[in-house]
């Protein structure tokens, strides 16, 4: 019989996992909160949001020896500073350039929808949502969003001081220092290869053994996905409402056109045009890793499976995705970007602030900055939206910041695939410059990955 294969069987968890939380939802409301089938339901989304944090976790407790061994090794095999050189400068110049148009992507369409507007005129309806919500926030949402708005324009001149974290162990288990954590391998690979020849060789071979051991661990891990994404799904479409999505659908189906347009339209025309590869091809290449992304809208937790794809599937060589992928997934958020400028104006819409066109490029410029080295964990751009929000002089930002988290999941979800895949784009599209035959093989999905060991040890 035919192993179905490993993107079919994390689809196929999702499907069961709406299906079951809709049914579950659906009876416990008909029978009550009190009723025996109600808390038989919440003893289950408490089991299954375990579960789920277990596969959670194990993804991301191979996230930095990862992130460490695949760029020191990366460095290693470019020869030194020249090659890395060319390599940042090509893959930080298209992580802007995808940054910028998603985000002119977003304010297009939010221009275009006007969301927040019935007739020209600012949504009373959605602003009485934002009130009710405040009253029906949880105590977390609410702590997230009190502590966002603590933060002040000049806490992102912190960004700088992360480059370089005075404790790098204590840097390792941050997600938040991450970009420091990157800085230090790239000068751990840079200073590696000024080594003499035998001892350059002797450590560059342990630390590939060491990244090869990581590659292995991910392949185990991704064993259990189906199991992982049905219990990290299930309890969010459990314990979501529909009332508030049905108020801001507009809001959603804006955000959600923006974010295909640019996953759809946008980046695959940068494949075929720029990295002269096929879109369709990489689309395949990529589903494994779209719907982790998707699933735990983590794209640092994804970042494991990312590069599995994009090596395996993709055939983009470790010494270009050991540097794209990781850097990507701390300072590239397209989606993250693109969401921000679309929530800003939203806001301003509904609360009646008519943003001109210069208060606009104010926003596309602090979404851009502020996107970057955004932690690649659940709704970490809250802290951007409320702060561009404030510094945009949009009363009731607070308010509508609760409204929006208390919907946020599915949107994060989406957004976090976006991310996923623009870094996947800049791996091939500098891979492709770097003259490697990428998407040029036949697509597998890891089958038979625990027997055929071997071909982990193989040379780019």
């Amino acid at each position: 019989m035919k192993k179905i294969a490993p993107h079919w069987q994390i689809l196929i968890a999702l499907g069961l996992a709406v299906a079951l939380g809709v049914v579950f939802r659906n009876f416990s409301v008909a029978a009550g909160d009190v009723s025996s089938f109600a808390l038989f339901a919440n003893r289950a989304t408490a089991v299954s949001s375990f579960v789920g944090d277990l596969f959670m976790s194990a993804l991301k407790m191979i996230i930095v020896p990862l992130i460490v061994s695949s760029i020191i090794a990366g460095i290693g095999a470019l020869g030194g500073v020249k090659g890395f050189g060319r390599l940042g400068a090509k893959t930080i110049g298209f992580y802007a350039l995808t940054s910028l148009t998603a985000i002119l992507v977003g304010l297009t369409v939010v221009n275009v929808f006007e969301p927040g507007l019935v007739d020209g005129q600012p949504n009373i309806e959605i602003r009485e949502a934002f009130d009710r919500s405040v009253d029906s926030a949880s105590e977390s949402e609410r702590a997230k969003v009190e502590a966002a708005n603590q933060k002040q324009a000049t806490d992102y001149l912190d960004f700088f001081k992360k480059l370089f974290p005075p404790n790098i162990i204590a840097a390792a288990s941050d997600n938040g220092q991450m970009l420091g954590l990157i800085v230090f391998s790239i000068l751990f690979g840079v200073g590696m290869t000024r080594l003499p020849v035998g001892e350059m060789q002797t450590l560059q071979g342990t630390i590939q053994g060491v990244n090869d051991v990581m590659i292995l661990i991910t392949r185990w891990i991704m064993m259990t996905a189906p199991i992982g994404v049905f219990a990290l799904m299930f309890p969010v479409v459990y314990q979501s409402g529909a009332g508030l999505f049905l108020e801001l659908g507009r809001y959603f189906g804006t955000v959600l056109t923006a974010l295909a347009v640019h996953m759809f339209v946008t980046l695959p025309l940068i494949l075929k045009f720029v990295g002269k590869v096929s879109p369709v091809a990489h689309f395949k290449a990529m589903q494994t890793a779209l719907l982790t992304a998707f699933s735990t809208a983590s794209s640092s937790a994804t970042l494991p499976v990312t590069m599995r794809c994009v090596q395996e599937n993709a055939g983009v060589s470790r010494r270009t995705s050991s540097f794209t992928l990781p850097l990507g997934a701390t300072v590239n958020m397209d989606g993250t970007a693109l969401y921000e400028c679309v929530a800003v104006i939203f806001v301003a819409q509904v609360m009646g602030v008519d943003m001109a066109f210069g208060a606009q490029f104010v926003v596309v410029g602090a979404a851009l900055l502020t996107s970057i080295g955004v932690a690649g964990v659940p709704s970490a751009s809250l802290v951007a939206i409320l702060l561009i929000l404030k510094n945009s002089n949009v009363e009731g930002a607070e308010t509508a910041v609760v409204a929006l988290l208390s919907v946020d999941r599915l949107l994060d979800m989406s957004r976090t695939a976006v991310n996923v895949f623009g870094d996947s784009c800049a791996a091939v599209v500098v891979g492709a410059s770097e003259g490697e035959k990428v998407l040029q093989g036949d697509l597998h999905d890891f089958e038979g990955d625990i027997e055929d060991e071997e071909g982990l040890l193989d040379e780019d």
